[in-house]
């Protein structure tokens, strides 16, 4: 039914009837009373459109960025009590939503690599969990987010201005978007916080790949094979290395260059030879709905994915 900052709500037959949004929903940015808030607003849109109550929903899911441990789920329901919803309740972070709206049978991995990177998984008893830490990067190893591809493509400059690398297109780049007249310039900017990373970097990294230069190809290597281990490690956690596994991609680092999915792809194959890949890019409100769908047809909810699909694009677009 709600991902953060959408709500959509859809009957039976798997057809979309009411959508809503909201603001911005985590609540580590806006505190509970604002996730509920936040919360109100988008379900009572998408109610309104619907033409029914809170008491009419018979199931609800919702996927919440910041709900990432069991010990936070009573304070996060307690958010989510002033809507009124009488109905069976699922509740999970945001980016297991990715294997409900684009998993065929609501059960899989989901790697996300955006702004940030994270991986859940759910094992074929629809109970099981498998994830990551989930926003960690560094101390827990997680990467190939936005920010730590620029990183690594900044270590790959450095290198080039103290020499223990070769030079790179990445330098030249970089001084432009920058405005720093040397490397020296830039890599003491960088140090000092005279000069912050933004997307146009990110992007730039896959177009000076996409021109050949060898550190930058460097870079998107490291990203698919960082995001491969993480799905690895998921699979591993949920006992899935035989089966045919579907891995959803979900983020727009996976339109930059094709290698770094490659080297995903490659990666977790070692490990899962049957894995399937999909790329997902509908409103991940979908998944939420499925889940809500879920606590009232069981497994058999995901069978009405594509219908699901179809008619929410229809009720967004218009």
């Amino acid at each position: 039914m709600c991902s953060s900052d959408l709500a959509l709500v859809i009957n039976e037959k798997g057809e979309a009837v009411g959508f809503g949004r909201g603001g911005p929903g985590n609540w580590e940015s806006i505190g509970l009373d604002g996730l509920t808030c936040v919360l109100q607003e988008s379900v009572y849109h998408a109610l309104q459109m619907a033409g029914i109550s809170p008491r009419q929903i018979s199931g609800a899911g919702m996927g919440l960025a910041g709900y990432d441990w069991p010990s936070q789920r009573q304070m996060i329901l307690g958010a989510i009590q002033p809507l009124g919803l009488d109905c069976p309740l699922e509740i999970v972070n945001d980016s297991t939503l990715g294997i409900f709206a684009g998993a065929s049978a609501g059960w899989g991995v989901s790697v996300v690599s955006g702004t940030g990177c994270n991986c859940r998984g759910r094992g074929k008893d629809m109970k099981s969990e498998g994830r990551m830490v989930g926003g960690g990067s560094h101390w827990s190893g997680e990467y190939a987010g936005g920010g730590d591809l620029v990183a690594r493509a900044m270590q790959a400059v450095t290198f080039e201005w103290n020499q223990r690398g070769p030079a790179t297109a990445l330098s030249p780049a970089f001084l432009k978007l920058s405005g720093a007249q040397s490397l020296f310039e830039l890599v003491e900017g960088v140090y000092v916080g005279r000069y912050e990373f933004d997307a146009r970097y990110v992007f730039k990294v896959f177009e000076i790949a996409a021109q050949g230069d060898p550190q930058a190809l460097s870079v998107l290597r490291w990203a698919g094979r960082e995001l491969g281990e993480m799905a690895c490690g998921v699979i591993r956690q949920l006992g899935l290395e035989k089966e045919p596994v579907e891995v959803v991609l979900i983020g727009s680092l996976y339109n930059g260059h094709p290698l770094m999915t490659e080297f995903l792809q490659e990666t977790v194959r070692a490990i899962a030879p049957l894995a399937q890949f999909v790329r997902f890019e509908h409103p991940p409100v979908i998944g939420a709905a499925l889940l809500g769908l879920e606590q009232v047809l069981g497994a058999q909810a995901y069978c009405l994915r594509e219908m699901v699909v179809a008619t929410t694009r229809k009720i967004i677009v218009e």
